[in-house]
């Protein structure tokens, strides 16, 4: 096998390769010797099956084999010897004439084929003793407790049928409805007997309002608009209108919290409620406060890189934003128009975020090697079950679907390795803990960004605000 580097430039590199027809010959034949003593023919005693015969039969299928295992050592040596790594899986390039490919894979003539691939950059890791973060954290206070309270109680409060009464906004309404679109009733349409808490957001919008002012018995036609991302396509978008009888309305019970809420949730007494929810809280406000340090350390990071990029890592990486840009504004029934741009603008500011996500993710996964950072089975194993419990039913489909797909199995183990290298690299730069309130806490990266501007923009010279969506794709794994 002869390998000859053709092109050196930048991150890509191509390479030609040579199998001399000899060594094919070779490479066939050993193949052929060693099937010889498995395969069974008719005539033959086992073991026993003259070559050329067997080379007739399955000469071709042999082949194939032979040539697929050289390509893969074609890429090892090319490896090993230069000391590549690889940014992706090469590109083979084989013989476009068939003629000539033909008679290579018939041992009579050299194969050549070309291998293009991308290697990863490499760079220095970066001086971080000049980097300082600011962390919020914040406590669970007595109101928030109190009002996380209120909502579990109005969630589980008994309401009272209201003879005579007009529904209102919180009631909860009684109701039977045949729906119709161009005056045909449709599937799934129509229901009998179904409670429709009025504010709860719970049904198509502007169902729930319509209802306003109804009593028992009273009849209403409520017309609404499926939203175009609705479950059913043969609804999605389209005009309907509701035949609605009002059976009853029943007004919500006083709020009470007390030992009683609290066992209805599985507690003991109120107290340890309160202890369970200021807990929990608890956990919210610190995943938070990590979410925004960790977009803070890679902010910093960031701005000490600046290396050439994987151009297919980058298309990958791009592809997968755009792709979910494009299916959030289908789902909103937007367009770029309607975020304040245009297409190819967006497709710009992509990019960029694509390429901050490829190039931290390089930084990341060169710190976690340097600092030798490893993710063990058994932590695979605990996300996995956590994986697993989001799918009831079909846990075992599920464990088993990973078990079987490395790959698959490797975005478990990734978000794994890149949290245990941001907990080292934070070890490594000044982080300083600043008390904050619940709404900063967890005020929105545009709305920070947004007020920030505002503060230094003048009223001749509006600053453009950044777009949710990109703040929300920038901040996001590496």
């Amino acid at each position: 096998m002869q390998v000859t580097e053709t092109l050196s430039q930048g991150l890509k590199r191509e390479f030609e390769v040579v199998l001399p027809a000899s060594d094919l010959e070779t490479r066939l034949s050993n193949e052929l010797v060693t099937l010889k003593d498995r395969v069974r023919i008719n005539g033959f005693r086992p073991g026993k099956v003259p070559l050329g015969h067997l080379r007739r039969l399955y000469g071709r299928s042999v082949m194939a084999e032979v040539v697929q295992g050289a390509v893969a050592e074609a890429e090892r040596k090319i490896v090993d010897e230069n000391g590549l790594k690889l940014a992706g899986q090469p590109r083979y390039e084989f013989p476009e004439d068939k003629e000539v490919m033909d008679q290579a894979l018939e041992a009579k003539i050299d194969l050549a084929f070309k291998v293009a691939l991308e290697i990863l950059p490499t760079f220095e890791l970066a001086d971080l003793s000049d980097v300082s973060l600011s962390r919020p954290v914040a406590e669970p206070g007595d109101d928030d407790v109190r009002e996380t309270l209120e909502r579990m109680a109005a969630q589980n409060r008994a309401f009272a049928a209201q003879g005579g009464r007009a529904a209102q906004t919180g009631d909860r309404v009684i109701v039977d409805f045949v729906g119709t679109i161009d005056g045909e009733e449709f599937e799934g349409g129509s229901a009998q007997d179904i409670q429709v808490e009025i504010g709860s957001n719970s049904f198509i919008p502007g169902f729930e309002e319509q209802l306003v002012g109804l009593k028992a018995g009273d009849e209403r036609v409520v017309k609404v608009t499926f939203p175009v991302n609705y479950g059913a396509e043969h609804l999605a978008g389209r005009s309907a209108e509701f035949a609605v009888t009002a059976k009853e309305v029943q007004a919500p019970g006083e709020l009470v919290i007390d030992d009683d809420l609290a066992k209805g949730f599985g507690m003991d007494s109120l107290d340890a409620l309160k202890a369970a929810v200021r807990e929990a809280m608890k956990r919210d406000y610190d995943a938070q406060s990590r979410r925004k340090v960790k977009k803070r350390l890679l902010d910093a990071l960031d701005a000490k890189y600046d290396f050439e990029l994987p151009p297919t890592l980058v298309e990958q990486e791009f592809g997968a934003v755009w792709s979910q840009v494009l299916a959030d504004l289908n789902n909103n029934s937007k367009t770029f128009e309607d975020e304040g741009t245009t297409e190819e603008e967006a497709k710009e500011e992509y990019r960029k975020i694509a390429e901050r996500r490829v190039r931290l993710g390089l930084v990341l996964a060169q710190v976690g090697e340097n600092a030798e950072v490893k993710v063990s089975d058994e932590e695979v194993t605990q996300a996995l079950v956590e994986r697993v419990r989001q799918y009831p039913g079909q846990e075992r489909q599920v464990w088993e679907y990973y078990q079987k797909n490395p790959q698959a199995l490797a975005e478990i183990r990734a978000p794994i390795f890149e949290e245990k290298v941001v907990d080292h690299i934070l070890a490594q730069v000044k982080v300083e803990d600043v008390t904050t309130s619940r709404e900063a806490l967890f005020a929105d990266e545009e709305a920070e960004a947004a007020a920030s501007e505002a503060a230094a923009e003048t009223p001749a010279e509006p600053k453009k605000k950044p777009r949710a969506k990109a703040k929300k794709a920038e901040s996001g794994e590496a």
